[in-house]
């Protein structure tokens, strides 16, 4: 198991990312063609930093990348990126203006994970609540057609936001990456097609 976990971790630091979460975005992005040259990504949750770099090199120098998070991350990105330390979901807040002012989105992507407490069941609820607010913001400030990732625990709860997604999003996919720890609780919901 831990010969397992140090091998993405290693690989991160080869690689000069900041953490071992970009990988679980190229497995998604090689599977369902997610980013593209020249467009706009809003990434909810991006410290450490990771999904923001790979984004950042998938949209190249005419693409924008919006990245968000309560947490600065301790990395320098490249000019086609935007930080913005915030709360996603605060009204009026900076992050929520520079998510207005760049809208539309063709990809919103979401790897938030709440603190966690060890309670499987406040873990799971706490996750669930995240990924729904993710949802609520890729309404809003993602375009037609585009794509949403979010991270969620498995739980009771997940059929509630698969409900939800499909009412936005053409097609829903499951994925677990090879990436994910063998023991995390993780899945990703990916929604296809926003009907706008």
């Amino acid at each position: 198991m831990k010969k397992y976990q140090d091998q993405y971790f290693k690989k991160a630091k080869r690689d000069n990312y900041p953490a071992r979460s970009v990988y679980k975005l190229k497995e998604m992005d090689k599977k369902f063609h997610l980013l593209d040259i020249n467009q706009k990504v809003l990434d909810l949750g991006a410290a450490p930093g990771s999904w923001t770099m790979f984004a950042a090199q998938k949209v190249g120098e005419k693409g924008i990348v919006l990245a968000v998070d309560l947490n600065e991350p301790n990395v320098s990105f490249s000019d086609q990126v935007s930080f913005v330390q915030g709360d996603v979901f605060e009204e009026g807040g900076p992050a929520q203006t520079e998510m207005e002012s760049n809208a539309p989105f063709d990809i919103v992507l979401s790897d938030m994970a709440p603190k966690t407490t060890g309670i499987k069941f406040t873990d799971q609820a706490k996750s669930f609540t995240l990924a729904i607010e993710a949802l609520y913001v890729a309404r809003k400030f993602l375009k037609a057609g585009g794509s949403f990732v979010v991270k969620i625990l498995e739980g009771p709860d997940i059929q509630e936001l698969q409900k939800e997604i499909r009412l936005s999003f053409k097609k829903l996919k499951h994925f677990k990456p090879k990436s994910s720890r063998a023991e995390s609780k993780e899945i990703f919901l990916v929604g296809l097609e926003y009907k706008g």
